[in-house]
């Protein structure tokens, strides 16, 4: 077997190349990493989010998500504080800081991403489309709008 034939590993080296593409934007522009950049974009958009959560939704480990936090609360782009509930667990928000940043700062990611995407022939999108989600279907995950 050859590793440049295997599926797993071509389809690890594509999502590593299209998200380089995008730290382009986020990475070199505005100093965020990529786990940054997840919590963020998790963030913005929501009241407060559990660290457990977060590392559901961002497929991120405790780890990454500890130092990424950690980072994005030194910048004041987000808080946290220890859940009342259950102390082994954190709840983070975003800041204003950090909603506006990302309000900034998503058209301008969103926009490489599409002008990668468009490089594909219609036919071609819809398939790459139908297949993310049928793939994701098959291993028993869920899409990210919540869709299985």
């Amino acid at each position: 077997m050859r590793l440049e034939t295997y599926f797993p590993y071509r389809l690890a080296i594509a999502a590593e190349a299209f998200s380089q593409k995008l730290v382009e934007v986020y990475g070199r522009e505005y100093g965020l990493s990529r786990e940054e950049w997840r919590l963020l974009a998790l963030l913005a958009d929501e009241k407060e989010v559990t660290s457990a959560d977060l590392k559901r939704r961002a497929t991120l480990d405790k780890v990454q998500i500890s130092r990424a936090s950690k980072r994005l609360e030194e910048k004041d782009l987000v808080v946290g504080r220890i859940a009342e509930h259950d102390k082994r667990q954190r709840i983070y928000r975003c800041t204003d800081a950090g909603r506006a940043l990302f309000a900034e700062l998503f058209p301008r990611v969103e926009a490489r991403a599409e002008a990668i995407l468009n490089d594909l022939s219609e036919p071609d999108r819809l398939a790459l489309l139908r297949g993310i989600a049928a793939l994701t279907e098959a291993v028993g995950g869920k899409e990210p709008n919540g869709s299985a």
